[in-house]
């Protein structure tokens, strides 16, 4: 099973890219919740506003639950390459797996790239 498989789409590189670099150039004021059960916490909370996935998480089955709670509660979701340039992007030393924004300002500062991410 790939991770389009699990997501429904294929994030574009350069959406990819784009998240990378707003979560990098806020990652010391953003608010994010950092791993699985951190976002799955924040996405039933109703508190997240973007959620972003890495795709080399193995194993996949670990965010499987993840598109159908953000459909449920109209978070928008995403998949980017690597979990390592994920964790760097949010000011960690380790690879994450989850990241949930919950940063509303962020949000609307990037308002094209989430409208682009709901196109998904």
């Amino acid at each position: 099973m790939t991770i389009e498989t699990i997501l429904g789409f294929k994030t574009p590189k350069e959406v990819s890219e784009a998240v990378y670099n707003m979560l990098d150039s806020a990652k010391e004021i953003a608010k994010t919740r950092k791993g699985v059960n951190e976002a799955t916490k924040s996405i039933e909370r109703g508190n997240a506003k973007l959620v972003v996935i890495a795709e080399d998480i193995n194993p996949q089955e670990l965010i499987m639950h993840i598109p159908t709670l953000c459909k449920e509660k109209e978070i928008a979701f995403m998949a980017v390459p690597s979990k390592q340039e994920l964790g760097t992007c949010v000011g960690l030393k380790v690879a994450t797996s989850c990241v949930a924004v919950e940063d509303e300002t962020l949000i609307k500062d990037n308002s094209k790239l989430i409208a682009d991410i709901k196109k998904l």
